[in-house]
This record gives structure tokens, sequence and C-alpha cells, in this order.
């Protein structure tokens, strides 16, 4: 395997997830793999009703860390387990996230953004009474303000989320109609020295490419992106590393020679071969 760094994963610490974190590592292991970081969940200010109750999204943060570093320890000689964290950006929580980020010397974190004006897209609600295009165009424009907001992040995860769950998916979804929208993300992350994630897990629900799309991905580096991480985004053993394969030829054809990894939010670059 040629990348040999999974740099997303979420176990139970994770509100939506049952996962074994020993279990994760050990499956990374028996892949060959290199590097993987935890990014268990931090999305405050959630909106709470029956299917997301008060703190599902709230990682207990010492707990996470306490079992971190003793797996850590357990397999530091075959493998290394980084301590991360997915920060869920909102404009009205700016405050709140500065605050979670200096709590801990945490390698990595991924921002994302799972809520617009208290929506996620997830549900089909997001998207009623408007145009698919209306409704991605939100969501960019979203992630626009945030990262103007706020920016004590290392990569912003699965920039095009939002295609995920919108109807059709990634039928006639393509960056030339959001081009303006997503040239200032992009600009905006590099001048700040932010990377982007490429999330294989896309392909695996449906869509036809990965997240984000691989147009999205060429324009970033034609813009003079380099920093980019790889991450399957799993929620089970199972899915560890998934598409880590098909990541590597993506990255090659759209000009990467490096990926990214993190060290106390340090990048380190890895050749890709």
């Amino acid at each position: 395997m040629a990348i040999t760094a999974d740099y997303h994963l979420h176990s139970s610490f994770s509100g939506d997830s049952r996962a074994d974190m020993e279990e994760m590592i050990q499956k990374a292991i028996s892949l060959g793999l290199k590097n993987i970081c935890f990014t268990e969940h931090m999305d405050l200010n959630f909106p709470v009703d029956d299917q997301n109750p008060a703190g599902k999204w709230e990682v207990n943060v010492d707990s996470y860390l306490f079992d971190l570093l003793k797996l850590r320890n357990k397999y530091i000689n075959e493998i290394y387990v980084a301590f991360g964290l997915e920060l869920g950006l909102q404009p009205d929580i700016v405050r709140q996230n500065v605050r979670v980020a200096k709590d801990h010397d945490y390698d990595f974190i991924i921002a994302s953004q799972h809520l617009v004006n208290g929506k996620d897209p997830y549900y089909p609600s997001y998207f009623e009474g408007r145009s698919k295009e209306n409704a991605i165009k939100e969501y960019f424009e979203g992630i626009y303000e945030n990262i103007r907001a706020y920016s004590n992040f290392d990569v912003f995860g699965h920039l095009d989320y939002v295609v995920r769950y919108a109807p059709g998916k990634d039928d006639g979804y393509a960056y030339e109609t959001y081009r303006e929208i997503l040239d200032s993300i992009l600009k905006r992350l590099i001048d700040r020295e932010k990377g982007i994630e490429l999330n294989t897990s896309a392909i695996f629900e449906g869509m036809k490419e990965m997240h984000p799309s691989v147009e999205i991905l060429k324009r970033y580096k034609e813009l003079g992106g380099e920093i980019i991480t790889i991450g399957s985004d799993a929620h089970q053993v199972e899915h560890v590393g998934r598409g880590l394969d098909k990541a590597r030829d993506i990255l090659l054809d759209c000009g990467f020679e490096y990926y990214t990894t993190f060290d106390a939010r340090i990048p380190v670059q890895h050749k890709i071969f």
C-alpha cells in the first residue's frame, strides 16, 4: 500500500460510532499502515432532537486522550497513533472552539461543517423548498464565512460533504457551477497555510467521487495548495484504510507528489509512490 496513513478515524468516543479503538488500531496494523489519527467529533451547540440528544457530538476529551495514550504506548513499535479532533464550525461558537482547540495539545485538527444556519444536510429538510444548486451554494458560503471567522485548524475536511446527501447525490454536480465561492474558499485556506482532506468515504456512500471532487482537488493544486491529508472517515473497524489505494491514484492524477500527516500540529510530507 503506497499510502500508509489514515487521518480520519472515529471510535466509540464519537457519538455516531461504537468501534473499539484498540480493534481499529489492530486493523490498521494488519493493513500495513504506519500512521493513523483518531479525530473524534466535537460539534458544539448541535441542535438537540430525538436523534441527537444533548452532548452526542461532544467528545469527553480527557477520557479519549487517556485511552489513546495507553494504546499509543502499547503499539508504539508497530504504528504511530496521533491525537486528533474533528471540530465542527459555526459562526456563533467561534470563542468556544478557540478554547477547545487550546485546551489540549492535539497533533491534528480537522475543521468541518455539518451545520448551515442550524440545519444538517444529512436530513432531507435541508434541501426542501429550493433548488439543489442553491442548497449546495449556501453550504459553500457557510464554509467561507466559517473559515474567515476561525482559523485554529490544520485541514478542512470533506469539503463538499453537502453533495453526499443532496437529491441525486453528485449527479450534475460540477466545480464550474460554484467556481467563485469555491475559489474563495481554496484561496483563503492556502493563504492561511491550511490544507484540505481527501475523504474516501463518499465512494462507499453511492457517490462517483470522493470528497472533494477531482475538479476541486486539481484547482487546489493549481492555486498552489500542497497540504492534503487522506482519511477513510471510518466509524467501523472494517472501514479503516478503506479507499486509500484509490486515493493514491487520484492524487497522482491531480499532480500531487506528497500527502501529509501531522505531528504536534506540524505538517509532515510523505512522497506518494
